[in-house]
């Protein structure tokens, strides 16, 4: 219940910042078929290895259903992971997760758990993606652009123009989603 009273949070304050915008409906959404074919190769040497996270054991790719919006750049993904830092610092427990971006553009979302379990297998990382795709899916942002049936954590994260999204036990586990 903690996670998820998290997790709403996160999102409420990504619906903000994509609010304030001044976002519109038509860019929110994409047909499958006008994904892009395929996303930029991955440098072959990963820095951020041994330093934030180990090497990855496993890797998906989730093929969006919403494209970067416009203004989506490296300000904006700044901004976004701040506020995020800033929400949990400021509430009354300890953050359960580190949340940033790395990467030129900051198109790399890096989750480092915090608490031993939190991470601990690719399930428990999907487990808690899937209550941040609740959250976003009860979101006024969503709601407003008929959207919630469809777009996942995932998708508001492609919006914002993120390409890599890391997730790590913060030890020795780390899994890695692409988002074309």
């Amino acid at each position: 219940m903690l996670q998820e009273t998290r997790a709403r949070a996160w999102l409420t304050l990504a619906a903000t910042i994509i609010a304030l915008a001044g976002f519109s409906p038509a860019a929110l959404a994409q047909d499958d078929t006008a994904a892009e074919e395929a996303a930029s190769e991955e440098v072959s040497v990963d820095r951020h290895i041994g330093y934030y996270y180990p090497e990855p054991q496993s890797q998906e790719t989730y093929v969006a259903r919403a494209r970067p919006l416009p203004d989506s750049d490296r300000q904006r993904r700044l901004a976004f992971v701040t506020l995020l830092a800033t929400q949990q610092l400021q509430a009354p427990y300890s953050p359960g997760l580190a949340i940033f971006a790395k990467g030129e553009e900051a198109e790399k979302l890096i989750m480092v758990a915090l608490k031993d379990e939190l991470f601990d297998s690719v399930f428990r990382m999907r487990g808690v993606l899937a209550m941040m795709t609740a959250s976003a899916r009860s979101s006024e942002l969503f709601r407003s652009y008929n959207v919630q049936d469809i777009f996942t954590f995932f998708d508001l994260l492609k919006l914002m123009g993120f390409e890599k999204v890391t997730l790590t036990d913060g030890r020795d586990l780390a899994h890695v989603v692409y988002l074309e």
